[in-house]
């Protein structure tokens, strides 16, 4: 019997909350970049009389003065100079206390409230790993919602940690009362021929086709640092880990190393890592990339060529760094 749940009501002042943040969008977009409400509603895909109501309670609620509160506009700024340089659709960027400051809590508040959006009726969620998606499930809604399937989209089952791809797909599965498909094999194999066994011989081959047909994916991405949680988790080795830098990585994305310019790396592990291929993940129509730290810069900055997110969710001194790394377009 699924369990029963109020969900607590939304704090209007909160800075995610889902209509506060759509509210100041369409401020920025009409006040400061002085769109038309026609223009505003076509970028937002929403009707030009929403967009009306919108900027008529950002007035009534005093959210649009002679700026739009100075810690927030930089924020939103940062949002749509990011939707601009690397074409996502929606850049989510949450205020940091300060450079340096550890990104994963606000970044998960943020990333937890959006896909609590997100998930609806009928729907096939496929979902990577790391600390930021597994702290953000404190900050989804906890609802039954019909006919939801989750697909975890890389292995590593064989031994429970703390950040395991699996637990974290049966974790996010069972807060909606979802069916959740897990990739049962290790993370990484021992080779390139063992890999296609396991997806030719043993049943896998059913996850990789099912994330053919995925609505939308929920991903992070990790930096080669010493901090990452590959690393902490002990699922690459030092002498794997320095190899793979060797090698030009400059981050991983479900265990996929890339290079600055977002391309894989050559390097053995990438033909011996149990995920789905990111060719198939490019084509999901809605891609989710939740990321954020000063130890990440580099590793999103590569990411966002890669997977070429439609929603990426940052802090702002992230977004300032991998914007700045970027240079302005048509440079890279």
């Amino acid at each position: 019997m699924a369990k029963a749940s109020v969900a607590p009501e939304p704090i209007e002042n909160d800075e995610q909350n889902p209509a506060r943040r759509l509210r100041l969008r369409a401020a920025w977009m009409y006040f400061v970049e002085e769109m038309t409400q026609n223009e505003i509603a076509l970028k937002l895909g929403i009707g030009r009389v929403t967009v009306v109501r919108l900027l008529a309670a950002a007035r009534e609620r005093n959210e649009v003065k002679i700026s739009i509160g100075d810690r927030l506009a930089e924020c939103v700024e940062a949002e749509r100079l990011l939707e601009k340089r690397f074409g996502v659709e929606e850049a989510i960027v949450v205020p940091l206390s300060s450079r340096g400051a550890d990104a994963t809590g606000p970044v998960s508040a943020a990333t937890g409230a959006y896909v609590s959006s997100l998930v609806r009726p009928n729907m096939r969620i496929g979902v990577g790993w790391g600390r930021t998606l597994v702290s953000s499930l404190a900050f989804m809604n906890e609802r039954t919602v019909d006919d939801v399937s989750v697909v975890s989209l890389l292995g590593g089952i064989m031994k429970a940690r703390k950040f395991n791809p699996a637990e974290f797909a049966w974790r996010f599965a069972s807060l909606y009362q979802a069916d959740c498909y897990l990739m049962t094999a290790p993370l990484v194999v021992d080779s390139a021929a063992t890999r296609e066994t396991l997806i030719e011989r043993c049943g896998l081959g059913d996850i990789f086709e099912l994330a053919k047909s995925l609505d939308a994916v929920v991903l992070s991405a990790a930096g080669t640092g010493p901090d990452a949680t590959s690393h902490l988790s002990k699922f690459i080795s030092n002498a794997d880990r320095a190899s793979v830098i060797k090698a030009g990585a400059v981050g991983d994305m479900l265990f996929n190393f890339f290079d600055a310019n977002g391309e894989l790396v050559d390097h053995p592990i990438n033909e011996r890592v149990m995920s789905v291929p990111l060719d198939i993940i490019r084509k999901v129509p809605v891609r989710v990339l939740a990321a954020g730290g000063a130890s990440k810069v580099q590793a999103l900055g590569g990411a966002l060529k890669l997977l070429k997110p439609t929603v990426l969710i940052t802090d702002e001194y992230t977004a300032k760094d991998v914007l700045k790394l970027a240079g302005p377009p048509g440079m890279n």
